[in-house]
């Protein structure tokens, strides 16, 4: 069985990451799905963005939590990848929901793991439940805090549990995977082993590896069995996969 191509922060090797360019390019390419980011801005409105600071990515500046989204919604998030993106905006999780909603995946990475108590967690998942996307939305964090109430929410909703580089194969970790009772793991695929596939395969648990777009790293990623291939050019991806 193939594993699933996932577009990391949409096409984000081919588009500016995080925008619907990125996202519809995925699309286009035939991945199964993307990945994105989001966070909640001042004002409550759910932000599409990876960087806590809006610096990296548009042209302005600030922290999204302390800004309205008034005051982000204008802003150019295209340009620094390059002038044919010029005036791409940053979406909020209900567009991207809105136009690409139910076509393929879409994993939510909740990106509030230093503060997981501010909020983000309920608003994404009464957005995914009154759009009737819960069979298509996995949630994803590097704090099992989130996914702990996200499942306590709605329990149908696909939870990952994001490891940090080298800490994957702790007992700790594994031992939460089975209190907290993610559907998924997802490492950084340099810590991916074939005993790790089979211990959460055995557990029936995803392992959803993430970033990985060298073409020898996405050929051992499959050879190990592993479900999602998390990476920066789906089409590449693709290529790769299809031709082994």
């Amino acid at each position: 069985m193939q594993p699933l191509i996932i577009a990391h922060r949409g096409a984000s090797a081919l588009a500016p990451e995080n925008t619907m360019a990125a996202f519809r390019l995925a699309k286009e390419l035939n991945a199964d799905g993307i990945e994105l980011d989001v966070q909640l801005s001042a004002d409550g409105k759910l932000v599409v963005i990876h960087d806590r600071k809006l610096n990296r990515t548009t042209n302005g500046k600030g922290e999204v939590d302390k800004l309205a989204w008034s005051e982000m919604k204008d802003l150019d998030a295209g340009s620094k990848f390059g002038d044919q993106f010029k005036n791409e905006r940053l979406p909020l999780l209900e567009e991207v929901f809105e136009e690409l909603g139910g076509q393929f995946l879409i994993n939510v990475e909740l990106k509030n793991a230093d503060t997981p108590h501010n909020g983000l967690t309920e608003p994404v998942v009464r957005l995914i439940q009154k759009m009737n996307l819960i069979d298509s939305v996995i949630l994803s964090s590097f704090n099992d805090m989130n996914l702990l109430e996200a499942k306590s929410l709605e329990p149908r909703i696909g939870r990952g549990f994001l490891t940090i580089p080298g800490l994957v194969g702790a007992p700790d970790r594994r031992a939460n995977g089975r209190r907290l009772q993610f559907t998924a793991i997802h490492p950084y695929f340099k810590d991916v082993t074939a005993r790790m596939v089979r211990h959460f395969h055995s557990r029936s648990m995803q392992v959803n590896v993430w970033t990985v777009n060298e073409k020898k790293d996405l050929l051992k990623m499959k050879a190990l069995g592993v479900d999602m291939l998390i990476c920066n050019n789906p089409k590449h991806a693709r290529e790769v996969i299809e031709a082994a």
